[in-house]
């Protein structure tokens, strides 16, 4: 016996209403796939074009495009199409539907009356009764303004469901446990405007990077992620094998400053990457094991020309993407990237706070510097070597105070040993770390080009990994090679993007700058 389109219809509504009632995913999923199914509607159907006639728009473009329109007012012949995922669904009455759809972030209404769309009367309630929040649909029709003023797309057509959304989206109750977020990523962004601005704020970056160096000559190349030797950086690496050669350990990149100078070596006088990064460290507000740079090495660079574009860089960026140099945090108050950086030596800084700093070269510099730290009851890891003693000497008396954008220089030239010394007695490295915000998002210095006492920097790292500091790197020996080819004056500059997007979106975390940060995995 034929079944009538009136009791379908109710039947239809009923299982979605109890779809909405039940909590569980699955019954929620089952009862839609069966209301759809109970239709005859195709929930997965191919893209097609708009009806002739009917030009896609976003949301953001229909409001552009009619901004003076009076309460009440159609535009029958601003003709086109919308399409988006709907955020909320009232029905007015069974003959009037009214959809928030939003596409990109924006919203516009849609607008369904049983009276502007052709076909059977109970065929049109009972398609629209099926459309829930969270569907993906598309609407044509002509642009026009409710009694209330609302600008409206006007549906001509059939609203078309385009992929249906089987499981609850709670943009009602909200998303703000941060394992729950992170998890489901994509729920996150549905939810939390801010999420996916803060994305979108990550891509303005790169561009402006890229854009910058561009205009200034520089080249875009790609260097390894994977490599039989790692360098560049003191990190513990991830290590995996090759099949294909007989099982080679291989590296994943921590740095690629040894392969970028081998470009410039080559006759590349500029070059930069922005890419991945791989250390197998802790994670926290600050550090990923998976992180994304910028760095780009320019042939006969001093320092200070490097100083004078990051200073350039960064201003015209915060100015661009936020409207202002000024940029507020919820940590340091408003940072001002307009104004010259502030500089601090950190050597005569350090002694000003440490006046029994001992001479770093000197054989009883450790034991000094030990002494130090357990006087002042300052905590440093294991093992304890000249450099990360100081490291940590100026992360305590020193990082703390840079809020404002700040150029860290005078670094002892221990802590470098791929850069050259700014003095004659070779004690002084000619580096800068830029610091803001409190967290380093800067680091660059004039590139040793001596083989001879590259190789002895090296040596020097291999007795402090006899020490046993397993994050020294052991000796590139082939990157020594390369230098006795000729590394014209150098200075290069590595970026930490994620830090840089966390200040200029004020996230707390750099997790909320990566689309998908890692995860501790879930107890099975």
């Amino acid at each position: 016996m034929a079944v009538s389109l009136s009791r379908l219809t109710a039947h239809a509504t009923r299982r979605c209403a109890r779809a909405l009632a039940t909590p569980a995913a699955e019954s929620v999923k089952e009862q839609r796939e069966a209301a759809l199914a109970g239709l005859g509607v195709d929930p997965y159907p191919r893209y097609a074009p708009p009806p002739a006639g009917h030009p896609l728009a976003s949301p953001a473009q229909v409001h552009a495009a009619h901004p003076g329109l009076e309460p009440g007012a159609r535009c029958a012949d601003a003709q086109l199409t919308v399409q988006g995922r709907i955020r909320s669904v009232r029905e007015a009455s069974k003959k009037l539907f009214f959809y928030d759809v939003e596409q990109d972030g924006q919203t516009v209404q849609v607008v369904a009356s049983q009276a502007r769309v052709p076909g059977d009367p109970g065929a049109f309630r009972a398609r629209n009764r099926v459309l829930m929040a969270g569907d993906i649909v598309r609407a044509s029709g002509f642009v026009g303004k409710t009694d209330a003023g609302e600008t409206s797309v006007f549906a001509t057509h059939a609203v078309e469901l385009l992929a249906p959304c089987l499981r609850p989206i709670p943009h009602r109750s909200g998303l703000t446990d941060t394992e729950k977020r992170f998890r489901s990523r994509h729920l996150d962004l549905l939810v939390n405007p801010h999420a996916g601005q803060t994305l979108r704020l990550r891509a303005r970056v790169l561009q402006h990077i890229r854009a910058f160096l561009d205009a200034r000559g520089f080249v875009e190349v790609e260097t390894p992620v994977l490599s039989p030797s790692v360098g560049g950086a003191a990190a513990h690496p991830f290590t995996t094998t090759a099949m294909a050669f007989g099982d080679t350990p291989l590296f994943m990149r921590i740095a690629p400053e040894l392969y970028l100078k081998q470009l410039v070596i080559g006759g590349l006088g500029r070059v930069y990457e922005i890419g991945k990064q791989f250390r197998n460290e802790g994670i926290d507000a600050d550090h990923n094991p998976e992180f994304t740079t910028c760095e780009f090495y320019q042939a006969y660079a001093s320092l200070d020309d490097l100083m004078e574009a990051t200073e350039e860089l960064l201003r015209g960026m915060a100015l661009q993407l936020t409207g202002s140099t000024a940029v507020p945090t919820s940590t340091c108050g408003t940072i001002d990237f307009g104004p010259r950086f502030r500089r601090i030596d950190v050597t005569r800084d350090l002694r000003v706070h440490i006046p029994e700093l001992p001479e770093v070269l000197d054989e009883s510099a450790l034991a000094a510097l030990q002494e130090i730290v357990a006087r002042r009851h300052i905590a440093v890891p294991q093992p304890h070597t000249v450099p990360r003693l100081l490291d940590r000497l100026i992360g305590h008396y020193i990082e703390p105070a840079c809020d404002s954008p700040t150029f860290l220089v005078g670094h002892p030239a221990i802590m470098s040993p791929l850069a050259k010394c700014a003095d004659g007695a070779r004690t002084t490295a000619a580096r800068f770390e830029l610091f803001a915000n409190r967290k380093e998002l800067v680091n660059a210095y004039e590139e040793l080009n001596d083989p001879n006492e590259q190789r002895a920097k090296f040596r020097a790292q291999a007795r402090e990994r006899d020490q046993g500091d397993n994050e020294v790197p052991l000796p590139d020996t082939a990157f020594c090679d390369a230098l006795e080819s000729g590394l014209p004056p150098t200075a290069g500059w590595g970026m930490g993007i994620d830090r840089v997007v966390a200040l200029l979106a004020n996230a707390a975390h750099l997790r909320e700058t990566i689309a998908f940060p890692i995860m501790r995995p879930t107890q099975k």
